[in-house]
């Protein structure tokens, strides 16, 4: 396939693999958190609009969840395919990683999933809401673990290495918890929360442009909105730790993000805004910058030193012309959530957030914004990291099955079109389901209307006016 490497082809399976990936379970971790707060504020305020928005995003999750578990196979049967080299070298640390995320979080996930879709009526209210919340706990849980993975492969730490080459675990502790893995983990589940929330207020404010006063549309929306103004400025400060913590073990990727060719050994690095890398002759074409504001930025120093893609062997240089465009695109995504965050809360505050359909306009247009960040930082961090599968340790030259490039083509093409059509078609039905208002939900079961301590004859009286009402 274009006189490609097999090499080369297998990068570009498992990048497409895991960008289609990457998506899903960044849904489904701040979908499942944001069920869990549906069913907690209901069993709390028995307000059937909660339920009726449970009821309805539920569904949703179970769509999402069950393609991120089909993709997330398809990625772990390459590790054998076109990695088994890698998969020898470091299997004895990442198999018993991988395992933990599959007898811990997937077992949670999936023992309870059933529970929480099907099992309210037959559980009663307080039970389920335990379900949810370890359906919720167990995607987090799974978070943990594959970023415990990637980070180790990102910083290295607790490991032996024998003479054949195979990494063996020296450190569990060490392992699990490197140097780079709590801030990986904060900004993973931050950007999964934010890409939720886009996507509930997107879907609210989708609603809202056509009927200002339906409540479920007032509620997705606002709920998302909170969310936006408050967990934004949090990960904008995760990202920048995340940062000092990546110029510290990986400063090449970060020469690389910032698109410096050239170091700078008193400081006063300028921010380039804009530009062309060119990796070939190792400079930035067109560059708009900012004076010293990237040492300001990468150290909260003027002075400190800042080595440039110069400082590194050439065979060590990650590619700056993919890393520099990403990384600024995921950046440009989370001040635009900022500023639709601060917008939502002045017109909150002024009386006018659902009333504003340009401000509905612009949160409808951001609802896909969480997923193009989460994908251009995965981007920024793995071809950030290359030429290296364990970083300054085994290179992805090195990883790499004994494969013909036919035979990987061949394997590619076949993924992309199944995921094309399966993911496609999963993605089209959920985006469905997103413009289908919720079904406002009476509650009548006889065990969740005693246990709040409402008749259900009387229930339905009290609940039957306000539904009338909206539609």
């Amino acid at each position: 396939m274009f006189d490609l490497s097999a090499l080369d082809l297998a990068r570009f399976q498992f990048a497409f693999t895991v960008s289609a990936h990457i998506i899903f379970p960044a849904f489904s971790i701040g979908l499942a958190s944001w069920l869990a707060v549906l069913n907690l504020l209901w069993f709390i305020k028995r307000d059937a609009l909660y339920l009726s928005l449970f009821n309805h995003w539920k569904i949703i999750f179970a769509v999402v969840f069950g393609m991120g578990v089909t993709s997330g196979v398809v990625m772990s049967y390459q590790f054998g395919t076109n990695w088994s080299v890698y998969s020898d070298k470091v299997g004895p640390i990442l198999g018993p990683l991988m395992g933990y995320e599959v007898m811990s979080a997937f077992f949670l996930e999936a023992g309870f999933l059933g529970v929480m879709l099907f099992g309210r009526e037959r559980v009663g209210p307080s039970l389920h809401l335990i379900a949810t919340c370890i359906v919720a706990f167990g995607t987090l849980t799974s978070a943990f673990w594959i970023l415990s993975v990637n980070s180790w492969m990102q910083t290295p730490a607790g490991y032996t290495i024998a003479p054949n080459g195979q990494f063996f675990p020296a450190d569990w502790s060490t392992i699990i918890f490197n140097a780079s893995f709590p801030y990986r983990l904060v900004h993973m589940v931050l950007a999964a929360y934010l890409t939720t929330a886009f996507v509930v207020a997107g879907t609210g404010a989708w609603h809202l442009l056509r009927n200002s006063s339906e409540r479920s549309a007032q509620l997705m929306f606002s709920m998302g909105m909170w969310m936006a103004l408050l967990v934004v400025p949090l990960q904008i400060l995760a990202g920048d730790m995340h940062g000092l913590n990546t110029l510290e073990h990986q400063p090449a990727k970060v020469a690389a993000m910032e698109g410096h060719y050239q170091s700078y050994p008193n400081g006063h690095a300028p921010l380039i805004l804009f530009g062309l890398p060119d990796d070939q002759n190792q400079t930035m074409h067109y560059e708009v910058t900012l004076p010293n504001l990237s040492s300001l930025i990468l150290t909260h120093d003027l002075t400190t030193p800042i080595q440039g893609l110069s400082a590194f062997p050439e065979d060590a240089r990650p590619n700056a012309a993919i890393v520099f465009w990403t990384f600024r695109i995921m950046v440009a995504i989370g001040f635009a959530m900022l500023l639709l965050g601060i917008w939502a809360g002045i017109a909150r505050w002024k009386g006018k957030f659902y009333t504003n359909r340009w401000l509905h306009r612009a949160a409808f247009i951001m609802a896909p914004s969480g997923f193009a960040a989460v994908v251009c930082g995965w981007i920024t961090t793995e071809v950030g990291r290359q030429p290296f599968t364990v970083y300054g340790l085994l290179r992805t030259a090195d990883s790499v099955s004994p494969l013909q490039a036919s035979a990987v083509s061949a394997s590619l093409i076949a993924f992309m079109l199944v995921y094309l059509a399966v993911f496609g078609i999963g993605s089209f039905y959920a985006l469905r389901l997103m413009a289908k208002l919720p079904k406002h939900h009476i509650e009548t079961e006889i065990g969740p209307t005693r246990a709040a301590g409402i008749t259900p004859i009387a229930q339905v009286l009290e609940q039957a006016p306000e539904i009338t009402t909206e539609h």
